[in-house]
């Protein structure tokens, strides 16, 4: 069974930058496709971002550049770089598998 941690999430002036992690456990998880997904009060979960384990990314319209996945195969870590943040990223980020599997969430909090 895959379990996900995320850390790294926290409170960041407008225009900073956050990293999360989410370290995974369990085995296949060099082929494994992982992704952030995101959560703010009274919306839906949004995809932030996905990479799969040829290291192929895919990311939300609203990212624009900004955000970078990537994925540390020998850690069993993959990460959210988070630059040019803003107020409207504020959101709880959830780390994910498409076998269903979700971290507990991390939050992410941008102040104008």
């Amino acid at each position: 069974q895959v379990q996900l941690v995320e850390s790294g999430g926290g409170l960041v002036q407008a225009g900073g930058s956050l990293k999360l992690s989410c370290a995974a456990s369990g085995s296949g998880f060099r082929i494994r496709t992982m992704g952030w997904y995101r959560q703010a009060p009274g919306k839906q979960r949004d995809l932030v971002a996905t990479i799969n384990g040829g290291g192929v990314t895919n990311y939300g319209e609203f990212v624009k550049g900004r955000f970078t996945i990537s994925r540390d195969n020998a850690k069993k870590t993959v990460y959210l770089q988070m630059n040019s943040l803003k107020p409207e990223d504020t959101a709880v980020y959830f780390c994910w598998t498409p076998a269903d599997v979700w971290g507990q969430g991390t939050q992410v909090t941008v102040s104008a």
